[in-house]
Formats: C-alpha cells, sequence, structure tokens
C-alpha cells in the first residue's frame, strides 16, 4: 500500500496523511509541498539514508522545510522583513579565504574582535534565519531564492550549537553548496573543511588567542572558550593556528576538557546561554506577534510558529 501511494496510484484521504505524519512525526506540509532545491547540512552526506543518522538528517530536513514555509508566510504578510543575504565577494576557495571571509562578516555586523553575544541575532542580520529545534542531529539550512533559513538541534552541548549555526552561516556566505567554485571543484570534505574554519575563526578569532603572548596557558584558553561561548575542541584548534600550541601539545590538551565549574568560574559565574531558551529569531518573534495583533493568524498558529519559546498564556489577552 505504502509502495502504490509513493507511486501516485493509490489516492490517500486526509485522516490516512495525518497518521502517516503521526508516525513518522513529520509535519504535514513535508507532504503537500516539494523541497527547495538546494539543501545543505552539517552532517556527513550519507550513502545509506536507512541508518540512523540518515533517518536524523530526514528528520531535520522536514523540519527545515517547515520553518521555510512559516519564515515565508510572515514574510508575504507583510509582517516580516529580512536582511539582505551577506555574501562574500572574494573566492572562497581555501582555509585562509574562508577565515578572511570570517574577519570581512565580523566588521560587516560591527563585532570587531568582541564575542558574539547572541549568535541567532548575528546570523539573522547576516539574512540567515535561524530555528532551535528539538530534533537529534546537527543542524541544516536551505536557499530558495531570497530567503536563507537554517535549523539548529538544541540537543548538543552550548559549544557544538554555535559551532552548527555558524557553519551553516558558512555555506551561505561563501555560497559553497550554491554556486561557488569551491562547491564544483573540492571534494565534500574539502569544503566542509573550509566551512569548519570560517565557523571556527567567526566566532573565536585566531589573533585573539595570538594577542595573549606568553601569558597563554590552559587557564586562559579556558577563559577565552568560555567568553566567546565555543567548544573546547574549536578552541584548541584555534590555538594551534594561532601559533600559540603545536600539534604536540593539542592532542594533550583535547581530552583535558573544562568541567562546567571552570567554564563559570572563568565568566565569573554568569550564565552564558545561547541558542537554547530563544529558538527563533527576534525579527521572527515580532513578526509573529505583529501578526496575531492584525489578526492575521490565531493565537494557537501563533504559538506553533514560536517553536515552543512562549505558551498561549504569554500572549496579551
Amino acid at each position: 500500500m505504502i509502495a502504490k501511494i509513493e507511486a501516485g496510484t493509490r489516492r490517500i484521504d486526509a485522516v490516512e496523511l495525518v497518521r502517516l505524519g503521526e508516525c513518522l512525526d513529520l509535519p504535514l506540509d513535508h507532504f503537500l509541498y516539494e523541497p527547495p532545491v538546494v539543501l545543505s547540512r552539517r552532517a556527513a552526506l550519507l550513502e545509506e539514508e536507512a541508518t540512523e543518522a540518515g533517518r536524523e538528517s530526514f528528520r531535520l530536513e522536514a523540519e527545515l522545510v517547515s520553518w521555510l514555509r512559516d519564515v515565508r508566510q510572515m514574510q508575504t504578510s507583510g509582517v516580516l522583513e529580512t536582511s539582505p543575504i551577506s555574501v562574500y565577494g572574494g573566492k572562497a576557495d581555501s582555509e585562509g579565504a574562508a577565515r578572511e571571509a570570517a574577519s570581512w562578516l565580523r566588521g560587516q555586523l560591527g563585532n570587531g574582535n568582541e564575542p558574539i553575544e547572541s549568535l541567532i541575532k548575528a546570523c539573522q542580520d547576516a539574512g540567515l534565519l535561524i530555528a532551535v529545534v528539538d530534533l537529534p542531529g546537527d543542524g541544516a539550512s536551505t536557499l530558495d531564492g531570497d530567503l536563507a533559513v537554517a535549523v539548529v538541534s538544541r540537543l548538543g552541548d552550548p559549544g557544538r550549537r554555535r559551532t552548527t549555526a555558524a557553519h551553516e552561516l558558512g555555506h551561505l556566505v561563501l555560497g559553497d553548496e550554491y554556486s561557488s567554485d569551491l562547491g564544483v571543484h573540492a571534494s565534500r570534505a574539502g569544503r566542509e573543511a573550509v566551512i569548519d574554519a570560517f565557523a571556527a575563526e567567526f566566532l573565536l578569532p585566531a589573533h585573539v588567542i595570538a594577542g595573549a603572548g606568553l601569558a597563554f596557558g590552559r587557564d586562559r584558553l579556558i577563559q577565552l572558550a568560555a567568553t566567546y561561548r565555543t567548544s573546547w575542541s574549536l578552541a584548541v584548534r584555534q590555538a594551534v593556528h594561532a601559533g600559540v600550541l603545536d600539534e604536540g601539545e593539542a592532542v594533550s590538551w583535547l581530552p583535558q576538557r573544562p568541567t562546567r565549574a571552570e567554564l563559570l568560574d572563568a565568566t565569573g559565574w554568569t550564565p552564558q546561554p545561547d541558542l537554547e531558551w530563544i529558538r527563533v529569531p527576534p525579527s521572527y518573534a515580532h513578526a509573529v506577534l505583529e501578526a496575531r495583533r492584525r489578526h492575521l493568524i490565531t493565537t494557537a498558529r501563533a504559538v506553533e510558529l514560536m517553536r515552543g519559546q512562549v505558551e498561549e498564556a504569554d500572549f496579551p489577552h
């Protein structure tokens, strides 16, 4: 019966479609609309989609398409204006060029050498709207005409979430999956390495680490990782690139992951959450509230669009 449905030789009614959606844990619009042609995801491409990792990627991509539809609804309703997509004008065909692109984008967004306090807002300002979702995996992004969106899993640790978001931003800014020479001439692994270099430099510039000079040590790197809210592995890799650690030292440092107490102590015991409670970009959240105020959507639909960030009781009566 499933084979006939997939082949288009058997009709399916609305009740069956709802049941299939519930069983597969997929939104109904997954079955009703063609997905965008261009999709990018942080996880490596899988030869066998029947694996658990393949199923995770499939669900993430389905959620990505649903997120795209929701953002498009707010856009066409006239309550959401998106920032122009930041596209790097240079040729990003190497890790060095990707790092230059990250520095360029930091300058465009006015971050300089400072930590990026809200990555979801930074991505919004660069033209990428991110939703944080309760699904396993890493993340995925798509470009549909003038609209770029991404989803990031909330289930990973904070550093990994930020790295994933920066990674998807790199795909957009460098044009990797979409049109650049990088996507044509480099292997998948080579392209991912370039995007990883962009993400690392965007989150924690290497020259910030290099500026520590002779005072550099594990405690200093912990402080930088906590302040810039990166994963320990990313901070160690950046220290190697900055020239303050050699490869041998990095191998011994990587297993010495800082404890939660060490990270909190490095920031004066001030929690530094990101991409966790805030599930959607500020501009999108404002658009949802405006659409409800104008009676373009119901309160129940507003809750759905906010993806668990608020409940019905949180809205004004």
